[in-house]
């Protein structure tokens, strides 16, 4: 009986990296999107038999890659791009949020805000405000934003203090859970954005790759299936 669980468990892990996959591959044109996948690990559990235990791949473990995108200049006045590493803050409904992507709209008020109406925070943590009726907004490389040459504040630009710790809540936001320290080499640029760090050319073999063991672990089971079949016709005849 084990040998069908370690396989089984083989193909559930597979089946959690293949939706890592989709997942990456649906998100190849989204602003500051974060590639990820999953990382196998050794489970065992004792039994009976002559080896005492038996052991089986899991693969619960979501792991996301922090490496830089490409940075796309645009000429928006409130598109904005971090260079090495570092986050945005944005304040949501569930409290502080980190995220790389960096397209902005002013709001009525003036008040910076992502597509899904989060307000961008600077770094006293309150909302970022550019005057409606200023004639020029300007951003330097350590996130001071200006308004007609005068400065009104400083992005808040930091980084998870434990990154382990850290865990990402769908498309480009992530719960630092726990305290954020200013990102001290992080070098913000006004009139571009981050692009997603998946690479399509990579993500299209890994899909393959892991169809084709999902594949070879199906036939396993087949033919593991048919061998007890007919060990079992034998011994009733």
């Amino acid at each position: 009986m084990s040998t069908g669980y370690v396989t089984l468990s083989r193909q559930s892990g597979l089946m959690n990296e293949m939706r890592a996959v989709a997942n990456n591959l649906a998100n190849l044109s989204t602003t500051g999107f974060r590639r990820e996948g999953v990382i196998f690990s050794e489970w065992v559990r004792a039994a009976d038999g002559p080896s005492g235990s038996v052991s089986m791949g899991t693969a619960r473990v979501r792991n996301t890659d922090l490496s830089q995108g490409t940075l796309s200049q645009t000429g928006g006045t409130f598109d904005f791009a971090i260079e090495g590493e570092g986050f945005f803050q944005v304040e949501t409904p569930d409290g502080l949020r980190l995220t790389r992507a960096g397209s902005y709209t002013p709001g009525p008020a003036g008040e910076l805000m992502n597509g899904d109406g989060h307000f961008l925070l600077d770094a006293g943590g309150a909302p970022v405000f550019a005057p409606p009726g200023a004639r020029t907004i300007s951003l330097s490389a350590d996130g001071t934003l200006s308004a007609d040459g005068v400065p009104l504040t400083q992005l808040g630009m930091v980084e998870p203090e434990d990154y382990t710790a850290m865990t990402r809540e769908g498309g480009t936001l992530f719960n630092p859970n726990g305290a954020v320290l200013p990102a001290e080499n992080a070098r913000v640029l006004q009139g571009f954005i981050e692009e997603s760090n998946v690479d399509p050319v990579l993500e299209i073999a890994r899909m393959i790759e892991v169809q084709r063991a999902y594949e070879l672990g199906q036939k396993f089971l087949d033919k593991e299936s048919d061998r007890k079949d007919s060990v079992i016709r034998t011994l009733t005849r």
